[in-house]
């Protein structure tokens, strides 16, 4: 029997999206062959009433590294630290995929991994927009339904007992945008919620069920969770997140230099990424062209000092 929250999640990825997106997914779906199974869009472009302009963001997941690429060196850096990512380009938008395979994505986007880069994305809304078969759509269903609990759990030892229930998925993006090397506004986590309040509520109940942490929401929108949390869980709780943060920011160096091979003109989308998140004025030099991955680090310093990254 499907899960109240694994229904809200097929529904949600069922829903229609601009026609470009779906050829978009599906011409990316085809660039890797028999190897793709399922193609995601997720991301402020989701939430984007015009894309021109925009780079899109998509995840395309496969049956195996193998089988998505002619290149063994490729798909052996994916299966080494996934995902590899690539630009695109079809019906005059740009866009970037990550490609995940099954075992992965499935992995990933649930509470057995620390790493938050997977499962805060796709606690937000996304869609698929392409898929192989009814199997691999049931299998993208199943692994997204896992996001928004890995959340919720990650998150509850930083949580009052009592919280909003808006307040709930604010404060827990925060700690994820916290846990990586981001470009992003400080008010980032809660310009998500708003966009969508309505969505929140209505995952909010399903999503605290299967997260495995029962609680009552009031009349007055207030969360209260069942088990009060014994201060050397709070405490526990924050060394983890401490641990996200480093690993997390390291994690976003190795993709960084790894995306320096396959990514062509990464540093110029790093730098135009930034600029449109945190107002700022980056100018990429020609040696960083030529040099991205050394170009990319030299900035670091910078940008950390103005608060563009975190």
């Amino acid at each position: 029997m499907e899960s109240l929250l694994a229904s809200l999640v097929a529904d949600e990825l069922a829903e229609a999206v601009d026609p470009r997106v779906a050829r978009m997914a599906a011409a990316i779906a085809a660039a890797h062959g028999r190897g793709a199974t399922a193609v995601l869009f997720y991301g402020s472009c989701l939430r984007a009433s015009q894309l021109d302009g925009l780079m899109l963001d998509f995840y395309l997941i496969v049956s195996d590294y193998g089988h998505a690429y002619g290149n063994r060196g490729l798909a052996l850096a994916n299966r080494l630290l996934p995902p590899n990512v690539f630009p695109f380009e079809a019906d005059g938008l740009v866009a970037k995929y990550a490609v995940l395979s099954e075992a992965d994505f499935a992995r990933l986007a649930s509470s057995r991994t620390r790493n938050v880069a997977v499962w805060a994305r796709f606690a937000q809304p996304s869609r698929l927009v392409w898929s192989a078969n009814e199997i691999a759509r049931r299998r993208a269903v199943a692994a997204v339904a896992q996001a928004a609990p890995a959340l919720i759990a990650a998150a509850r030892p930083m949580l009052a007992d009592s919280v909003g229930t808006m307040e709930l998925w604010e404060q827990a993006f925060a700690l994820t945008y916290g846990a990586e090397l981001r470009a992003e506004r400080r008010d980032r986590a809660g310009s998500v919620v708003a966009f969508d309040p309505e969505r929140y509520r209505r995952f909010t109940g399903a999503a605290l069920m299967a997260a495995g942490e029962p609680a009552t929401i009031g009349r007055d929108g207030r969360v209260r969770f069942v088990r009060p949390l014994m201060e050397e869980d709070r405490r526990r709780g924050a060394r983890e997140w401490a641990r996200r943060r480093l690993e997390g920011k390291l994690l976003t160096l190795a993709r960084l230099a790894k995306a320096s091979a396959t990514f062509a003109g990464g540093i110029d989308y790093l730098a135009w990424k930034i600029n449109r998140h945190a107002g700022t004025a980056i100018a990429i030099r020609p040696w960083q062209r030529r040099h991205p991955l050394i170009g990319a680090i030299s900035l670091l310093p910078r940008l950390w000092r103005k608060g563009a990254v975190r």
